[in-house]
């Protein structure tokens, strides 16, 4: 991916990755518009549509989702950066809320993979109150479209994580495991799992550690991802970290699975509240991470000194979201590299802030891509371009007041489809009809022929012929 070309940038844009994706993406986007037309209009109205996915949720044992905010919320404390705000909801908590409205965690190491929470939440909602829901709960699996895990594998990975950090990644004590374990076995022993061989079910697998021990027995269904960054690994034999020194698992793909948003951590901006904005350029993160975040480390020491740049190291507790908020509102642009994994919530807290997001990646998945045209408010920077000394701050101080302005309005209008909440405690109540839920489960809806397609072929396979696992371009 390259930066958007600005004709009074000097960096140099080649556009021959630009012509690739084309080519590999042209197929798949021709075979999903004549099966299923996807709005590219970000006002697009999903109450106007007459389509519908059908969606049955699996009868998992409530201890697997709503019983585990329970068993959050009754801990006696978690010592973790960022969980002083729900350690004071806790001293209130007085366990006579009703049980399936208990709130998310608070701590924005979790609260950014609170998907799974708010998808359930209007899967819940009584058909009174689905007002603009693109969804619609069928109680058969015969009559679904998808069948829906509920399961809260976030939240179980991260309650473990503060339990006893020190088993997680073995099997042993490990309480995420077991649950890992009870939702395969049960949805492997149905009727529906054993039809489809899992590949009309959806699973919500937000937090790249989610579902870490079974995610080869999830890999045929549907997976709701922030981004791929878990499931690839790197090669031991690689010298360095290129995207071309990777081996990509073929338990993940554009063909079957979702990307979705983050859940933001600040919050939202009117384009009417907007202000006179005097830096340039903001980051606020830690400097230091794993796999591609060592292309950050390198930015960082190219940009810490120059003018009009902000590179702040920070933590997600309260003091660094007022920062965060601020830092963000009153910059031009906001810096996304790549850390852990590709993508973070800091990208949709800029398109919130409307800051104009700057990604840094030769590879990167963005939710709803189809949909939503990343490049009418965003510029993507190749990351040999950014690591040459000037380049990338030269090239953002060519963009004019008008250029800038522009973005901002585009980003003001999509701002609502990385939405999630609904104002609702336990998201149960309306949704708004062009916010993420909705986005999600037509993105869904794009891949129903193809699931149809794979599952049909599966039932002619002739018994013990073994068909190998193929990665696809996308």
């Amino acid at each position: 991916m390259m930066p958007l070309k600005n004709t009074n940038s000097s960096c140099s844009i080649p556009s021959l990755f630009i012509s690739l994706s084309i080519l590999c993406i042209l197929p798949l986007s021709l075979f999903f518009f004549h099966s299923s037309p996807t709005p590219i209009n970000p006002n697009f109205n999903f109450q106007e549509s007459h389509n519908s996915i059908k969606v049955y949720i699996a009868d998992l044992p409530r201890s697997l989702n709503y019983g585990l905010l329970e068993k959050y919320w009754s801990l006696d404390s978690d010592s973790r950066i960022g969980s002083e705000v729900d350690n004071e909801i806790r001293k209130t908590h007085t366990g006579k809320s009703s049980q399936n409205l208990l709130p998310y965690p608070e701590n924005p190491i979790i609260k950014q993979y609170s998907a799974e929470y708010w998808i359930l939440g209007d899967l819940m909602t009584p058909e009174k109150l689905k007002i603009g829901s693109f969804a619609k709960r069928v109680f058969s699996a015969e009559e679904a479209d998808v069948i829906f895990v509920p399961f809260f594998a976030t939240l179980s990975a991260e309650m473990q994580l503060i339990v006893n950090k020190g088993v997680f990644r073995k099997k042993e004590r490990n309480e995420d495991y077991e649950r890992q374990r009870m939702v395969l076995d049960f949805v492997k022993q149905t009727e529906a799992w054993k039809r489809s061989g899992g590949r009309d079910h959806v699973f919500v697998i937000t937090d790249p550690v989610a579902m870490w021990h079974v995610k080869a027995e999830v890999a045929p269904a549907v997976l709701l991802v922030v981004d791929f960054g878990g499931w690839y690994k790197l090669d031991s034999r690689a010298s360095n970290e290129s995207s071309s020194d990777m081996i990509h698992h073929t338990q993940v793909s554009l063909l079957k699975d979702v990307i979705v948003p983050y859940t933001h951590l600040l919050p939202r901006l009117p384009l009417s509240e907007n202000k006179k904005r005097e830096t340039l350029l903001y980051f606020k993160g830690a400097k230091h991470r794993h796999r591609g975040g060592i292309v950050r480390e390198k930015l960082w020491d190219l940009l810490i000194n120059e003018p009009g740049v902000v590179m702040e190291e920070g933590f997600p507790n309260a003091t660094g979201k007022e920062q965060s908020i601020k830092g963000m509102r009153t910059s031009e642009f906001c810096l996304h590299p790549a850390g852990d994994t590709p993508t973070s919530c800091r990208l949709f807290d800029a398109i919130q802030s409307l800051c104009i997001p700057v990604i840094v990646s030769d590879i990167i998945e963005l939710p709803f891509e189809g949909m939503v045209d990343y490049s009418e408010f965003s510029l993507f920077v190749a990351v040999s371009d950014a690591l040459r000394p000037s380049c990338l701050v030269n090239h953002l101080r060519s963009y004019s007041d008008e250029q800038k302005d522009k973005f901002r309005r585009k980003m003001a209008q999509v701002q609502p489809i990385f939405e999630y909440e609904n104002g609702q405690l336990g998201g149960i109540g309306p949704i708004h009809p062009n916010g993420a839920i909705n986005y999600i489960w037509r993105k869904v809806h794009q891949k129903l022929p193809m699931i149809k397609e794979v599952i049909i072929r599966e039932k002619r396979k002739p018994p013990g012929v073994s068909v190998p696992l193929r990665c696809h371009c996308a």
